[in-house]
């Protein structure tokens, strides 16, 4: 049997890691990991944590790349490799457009594709952009959906998606925190901010891109002005158009850290050590629930209902006011951020691999299963 785990960005390889590693644990299966590079350095930082190393790297990162450049350069470059490798199944993740296209590919040469955290849905096309499109379409093309959460597998069975096709999981991001985070861990950034509360920032979401990430970073300069106690680490995504508002606004701010992208065990023991989060990322409104710290979204949408209604998340959208008044919020209502900090997970209990590789092997026995994308006709 073999199986072929397909990622290319940080995010993606933070939640397949820990699927890799649990297929390694099966001797029937031979595993091939390629990677396209969508992101480069940052995704090498991933793979070094947990000891991963790809059998096939696409490499097809190139400077200012548009998402035309992105997808013909996967199609075009991965064709040889599953034509060389026939592998019995191929694993995405989520909603990049390496697991678009990718899954394109499989389609094209009827190979079997498992979506990993499948299922999520904002309902609006364009938001998250191009994410919420890239996850429907390969919702079209799996065999097997790994949905996070039952809210996940109802999206995908109101789609029209067979019962059967479709696994609750969790989060993988969740059985990654069992590998990274250390209540041991020092950082001289960390060493800095003792003694503050730790706004820890991530901000670099395309649709953000111009006014909307000057209005979030304007807020959180007010809020550092305002509260003398508090300092902010904001790692700079690689993008230049993010790293040129970041020091626009944030640059000359003595109390708050514009720090290079954080490798994963980094992150996340930041992450642990934070008072509160404000981000435009996916996966940090999964992964910070479980290290109990509230987590201001600062989109107008999510696709994890779930932690909103768990009270985990709040969504403060993109205006630089709302953001400070929800942020001033959990600095000066203690009561507010303890029922944040304290509210349950709903994305799992670090068992989503292992759940993953038993249902892929269960399927992978009765592979004489004609492959029709799971689709109800």
């Amino acid at each position: 049997m073999k199986v072929m785990v397909v990622f290319g960005t940080r995010p993606e390889a933070i939640k397949m890691c820990p699927v890799i590693k649990e297929l390694e644990l099966h001797k029937e299966i031979k595993t091939l990991v390629c990677i396209t590079g969508q992101h480069r350095e940052m995704l090498q930082q991933v793979l070094d944590v947990f000891g991963v190393e790809p059998d096939y790297n696409l490499d097809i990162m190139e400077q200012r790349q548009t998402l035309f450049d992105v997808t013909t350069s996967i199609i075009t470059k991965i064709k040889a490799v599953l034509e060389q490798e026939k592998p019995d199944i191929v694993l995405v993740h989520g909603d990049t457009t390496t697991t678009f296209a990718t899954a394109l590919s499989c389609f094209y040469l009827q190979i079997p594709v498992g979506h990993v955290e499948a299922g999520l849905r904002t309902g609006n096309l364009y938001s998250p952009y191009p994410e919420e499109f890239n996850r429907k379409c390969v919702s079209i093309i799996a065999a097997l959906n790994f949905a996070p959460t039952e809210l996940s597998r109802q999206n995908l069975i109101r789609e029209g998606y067979a019962e059967n096709s479709i696994y609750i999981t969790g989060n993988t991001a969740i059985d990654a925190l069992a590998t990274t985070v250390d209540h041991l861990y020092r950082n001289r950034i960390l060493d800095w901010a003792k003694g503050s509360r730790l706004i820890l920032v991530t901000a670099h979401r395309r649709e953000n891109l111009g006014a909307p990430l000057k209005s979030m970073l304007r807020a959180i300069s007010r809020i550092i002005e305002e509260f003398p106690d508090t300092k902010a680490v904001y790692p700079v995504h690689l993008n230049p158009a993010v790293r040129e508002v970041a020091n626009e606004v944030l640059g000359r701010n003595e109390r708050v850290q514009l720090i290079e992208p954080l490798n994963v065990l980094d992150f996340h023991n930041f992450m642990a050590q934070s008072y509160l989060i404000l981000t435009d990322s996916g996966g940090i409104q999964e992964e910070a629930p479980s290290l109990g710290k509230p987590v201001l979204v600062m989109r107008d949408v999510t696709e994890r209902p779930e932690g909103v209604a768990a009270g985990t998340l709040k969504i403060v959208g993109t205006t630089e006011e709302n953001i400070y008044q929800e942020t001033k919020r959990l600095l000066e209502d203690p009561i507010e951020h303890k029922r944040m900090s304290e509210a349950k997970n709903p994305y799992g209990d670090g068992h989503a691999s292992q759940r993953i590789v038993d249902v892929v092997c269960g399927y992978l026995k009765e592979k004489d299963n004609v492959m029709d994308g799971g689709k109800l006709e």
